[in-house]
């Protein structure tokens, strides 16, 4: 394809791009205001405009065609460029020095200096700042009308509460029906906030903050902008000094590149800084997971970082309280300790305990240190509360323990299909990815969980089965795709084995079997089989609502068998996705913590065992290991002397809160390396102050495979330190000589010994670049598993029958089943996020949600305190949320505890899943009893949850009503 651009004719290769990513490849700047990289052109402003063939087009939205004569800066393309940006002056004061957004990154600032503009008439605006939310702010006198926000809020994040009202005088960005920002259904992604290309959404963070003279008193600061107004004849001279004070703000803030601490997606994005203060979370295009999308927790849940409660210095326990130490004492002491306890009972009486916060570095040096200096496999990772049955299901089938695509195979599936997954709270991101396919690309939605929540209001389809019987739903499923000879019989012969023995398992999931069990209607059971016969790629996704109940490895397995009938592996928009809870579950267990597999999973075998004795140069215990609710049960047995627990508040995340702790208090020895006193580190007999993310370097991995970076924004708090320095030091205390210098001298040798990570380098992972392991020594990764051959020995995948049982654990008093899970604006038990004030403000305590039924039942409305007792001994107490979203006798309990009593896992039992040791958090039969009236919800009334039926459901900015008005009429031709 040849064009003229400027009169020199180009060649180009790429057929598909616009005019202005072609400016843009050849460094030709025109000024672009209302485009955004991260999203589809708006086409709202017309400051992009070009001459085409003689015509006025604009660059943002026009695509590059064959023979096409583009010009740039002809008298006619300047000044129409001229006149779209005075026309947005009107609406936008200029006071450049001493606005927050002046950081060297604003169009319209950048398009006032380059076009040579030095004066406007800008027209007040009658409406009030709103500041009525906890995390941003916006400013209609400010908004410039571009809607950014709105294609953001509507179109990708899909979360539906901005638009704008183009029939008010003057128009203006509106949130629901006209609430304010803080009482409407604004998540608070942020992504609004993100886009806006000037100061009208700021971060509060931001104000009085980002620049040199933004600090200034309101009132003083209000007479400059006055002043500055006054200039309308030139401000030419103005605009020349914002610029070198634009220029200056470089030096004082500092633009890591991180990624997110919270879920598995793995949203990455520049954190602004100065000092220590967080001032903004800035995602990026190129971010690879997530884009420019964020949730409220990744965009303002970082306060907890200069939390005064952070633990600074070690701590030692005497008696009954603690004493600060220096760090020589302290290691010292966990190593005399250590030692004797190995000396008297044997390695095998230490265990480890990994969190999934850590990075991938310092996850392999922990169980290099259980391992290689120790001498035990007792090392494990929360992944047991929560992945194991999903590794279990897929390496039962198709060989790898991990999402078998990216979220590219999600957003491109012709049918998703989301099992006991609350996506939208869970992984809000990943929840926007899949509104946006069914919403922009019309993709097909299955929803099968017990609770009705956001993303189940988006289903086509929507199953609600009994509790713990997912697995008879899909088996049915499947016994009826077979029925019909649906299944894809080319797919099954070339590529899968034991399709008999699967077929003869499931014979006796009828429809009629099925309906009496689970209590759905044969005609969703027979809709849903419709649904995937009929579709071209099917991807599956779940969580905790299928890994945490008994069984929940052969509901895994299901799932993934259900692919396989259907031939829904190996190609793109197919496959299997369980999504990964906390931001590196995935790579802790990759890397190594795991009791039965080395780094890399690679097996106990003589082989893996003689490659890493001669690389550490030591002999290795060849034992497998204690999973975590084995160690537990191992001290009250007296076979456990000592615990190191890294980052992990077991008191709270372990299934029976009571006995865990009772375990964790007869201990002989426990050592636990966090950033805050939690309930396990309160019962410690040494404490270790741990490094938050931002003040360390490292790796993580997503729920999709992606290694990516993290970069150290400032330093670590008081004495604190990186978890892979305090692991390195009570290891050479032992006698192990390590000298490891940098996360990435620990990943060279990682790399060295573990195939899947051969081709894995910190300069292959510069910036935002990723790999989806297994990576190639020559750096090639797999975004896509299964294309060729299954990752089994002989290349074939294993249809796996299924062995299953209805739960059985409810009794003739407790008839009532606790459902739990994650809210939006908490993670997990909430040590991070309950030290944020605006997370807090949204949802400050636990609260107890519980069916109209139920509530009818007992005379309870929302507000009253109610007890919940178990029937493993535990209860808590709470205030009662009734809700549509259960129903029948299910109540749901956030795991957020505002306050430790009334954390869910008191009531859980100790009913583990043998096979894979995961706990039946899920199948916990409780009655429910009214202690006293109460008036106040739970949930203050200005939780997004009570204004979601306000929302405003539109596509685009719909910019044809801004074209229509006579000040906003097009320039085009």
């Amino acid at each position: 394809m040849i064009v003229k651009l400027n009169g020199n004719e180009i060649s180009l290769k790429e057929s598909n791009i616009t005019i202005l990513d072609l400016l843009r490849e050849n460094n030709i700047y025109i000024s672009h205001i209302c485009y955004n990289e991260g999203l589809v052109p708006i086409q709202s402003c017309d400051t992009c405009l070009v001459e085409v063939n003689g015509k006025l087009v604009r660059a943002c939205s026009t695509k590059v065609t064959d023979g096409m004569s583009i010009v740039t800066h002809s008298e006619r393309a300047v000044n129409a460029r001229k006149k779209a940006v005075e026309r947005i002056l009107k609406y936008h004061k200029l006071y450049c020095t001493v606005c927050e957004n002046n950081n060297g990154d604003c169009p319209l600032h950048e398009a006032v200096i380059k076009l040579g503009i030095n004066s406007q008439q800008y027209i007040e605006k009658p409406y009030p700042i709103d500041d009525s939310g906890p995390f941003y702010v916006y400013n209609p006198s400010q908004c410039i009308l571009c809607g950014r926000c709105v294609e953001a809020c509507q179109d990708f994040a899909v979360n539906e509460v901005i638009w704008i009202n183009w029939d008010l005088n003057p128009p203006r960005v509106v949130w629901d029906n006209g609430n304010p920002i803080g009482n409407s259904s604004c998540v608070n992604c942020g992504t609004c906030v993100t886009v806006c290309p000037v100061n009208a959404l700021m971060e509060k963070s931001m104000l009085g903050e980002a620049g040199y003279f933004t600090w200034l008193n309101p009132e003083v600061k209000k007479k400059i902008i006055d002043s500055i107004g006054k200039v309308e004849d030139n401000f030419n001279l103005l605009m020349q000094i914002s610029e070198i004070e634009a220029k200056a703000r470089s030096s004082q803030i500092k633009k890591t590149k991180t990624v997110c601490i919270y879920c598995g997606v793995g949203c990455s994005f520049e954190v602004w800084t100065k000092g220590r203060k967080i001032l903004k979370v800035e995602p990026k295009p190129e971010s690879p997971a997530n884009g420019i999308l964020t949730c409220v927790k990744g965009k303002f849940g970082w306060d907890f970082v200069n939390s005064p409660e952070r633990l600074t210095k070690p701590l030692i326990r005497e008696g009954d309280h603690f004493r600060e130490a220096s760090w020589e004492e302290a290691i010292n002491y966990i190593a005399r300790r250590l030692k004797e306890i190995r000396e008297k009972y044997g390695p095998d009486s230490i265990g480890f305990i990994a969190s999934d916060k850590m990075t991938n570095e310092e996850a392999y040096l922990l169980q290099k240190l259980a391992r290689a200096v120790i001498g035990t496999n007792n090392v494990d990772n929360s992944a047991r509360y929560c992945q194991a049955p999903a590794t279990i299901g897929l390496w039962r089938t198709v060989g790898i323990g991990g999402d078998s695509g990216t979220f590219k195979d999600i957003e491109n599936a012709d049918l998703i299909v989301i099992v006991g997954h609350n996506t939208t709270e869970s992984h809000p991101v990943a929840g926007s990815k899949i509104k946006r396919a069914k919403k922009i690309r019309g993709a097909k939605l299955v929803v099968i969980d017990v609770r009705k929540h956001e993303i189940a209001d988006w289903a086509d389809l929507f199953i609600k089965p009994k509790p713990g019987t997912d697995a008879a739903v899909l088996a049915a499923v499947a016994k009826y795709i077979i029925d019909q000879g649906w299944e894809d019989k080319e797919f099954i012969s070339k590529r899968v084995k034991g399709f008999e023995e699967f077929k003869e398992s499931i014979k006796g999931f009828t429809l009629d079997y099925v309906e009496s069990v689970t209590g759905v209607p044969r005609d969703q059971i027979i809709k849903l089989a419709e649904m995937i016969h009929s579709a071209k790629s099917v991807a599956i996704l779940w969580g905790m609502g299928v890994t945490q109940h008994l069984g929940g490895g052969d509901t895994s397995t299901i799932i993934s068998d259900l692919l396989l009938i259907t031939g829904n592996y190996g190609k793109p928009g197919s496959g299997a996705f369980p999504m990964r809870g906390h931001n590196n579950v995935q790579g802790v267990s990759d890397f190594g913590c795991l009791p039965n597999y080395f780094p890399g999973y690679q097996k106990f075998d003589d082989v893996t065992f003689e490659k890493f004795e001669e690389a550490w140069r030591v002999k290795l215990n060849r034992k497998p290991g204690l999973q975590i609710p084995q160690m537990i049960e191992g001290v009250l047995e007296g076979k456990i002397h000592a615990l190191y627990i890294v980052g992990e508040d077991t008191v709270m995340v372990d299934c029976g809160t009571p006995l865990t702790k009772k375990a964790l208090e007869e201990v002989d020895f426990l050592v636990v390396q966090d950033m805050f006193l939690t309930e396990t580190a309160k019962l410690a007999d040494v404490v270790l102050p741990a490094a938050a993310s931002l003040e360390k370097e490292g790796t993580f991995v997503n729920t999709e495979r992606r290694i990516q970076r993290i970069y150290k924004a400032f330093d670590p708090l008081g004495e604190s330190k990186p978890d892979w320095e305090i692991i390195q030091m009570i290891a050479n205390a032992l006698g192990a000589n390590w000298n490891y210098s940098s996360p990435a001298e620990i990943m060279e040798e990682i790399r060295r010994l573990c195939p899947i990570f051969a081709g894995v380098t910190y300069d292959r992972l510069e910036g935002f670049k990723s790999l989806v392991w297994p990576v190639n020594e020559d750096g090639t990764d797999t975004p896509l598993l299964y294309v060729n051959a299954f990752a089994t020995p002989d290349g074939k995948a294993m249809l796996y029958p299924l062995e299953w049982k209805p739960p059985q654990l409810q009794d003739d008093v407790h008839k009532i089943t606790v459902n739990t899970g994650r809210v939006l604006e908490h993670f997990h038990v909430g040590n991070m996020t309950r030290r944020v004030e605006g997370l807090r403000r949204k949802v400050p305590e636990t609260f107890i949600e519980i069916s109209k039924e139920l509530a009818q039942k007992y005379s309870i409305k929302t507000g009253d305190l109610i007890l919940v007792k178990s029937k493993f001994g535990g209860e808590i107490k709470g205030r009662a949320l009734v809700s549509e979203r259960v129903q029948g006798d299910e109540i749901f309990i956030p795991l957020y505890a505002s306050d430790p009593s009334k954390g869910v896992n008191n009531l859980t039992g100790n009913v583990i899943d043998k096979v894979t040791g995961t706990p039946a958090y899920k199948d916990t039969p409780v009655v429910i009893e009214k202690i006293s009236e109460g008036n106040e919800t739970p949930l203050p009334k200005d939780n997004w949850r009570f204004h979601i039926n306000e929302r405003k459901r539109q596509f685009g900015i719909e910019v044809e009503k801004k074209w229509k008005r006579e000040e906003f009429k097009p320039l085009t031709d």
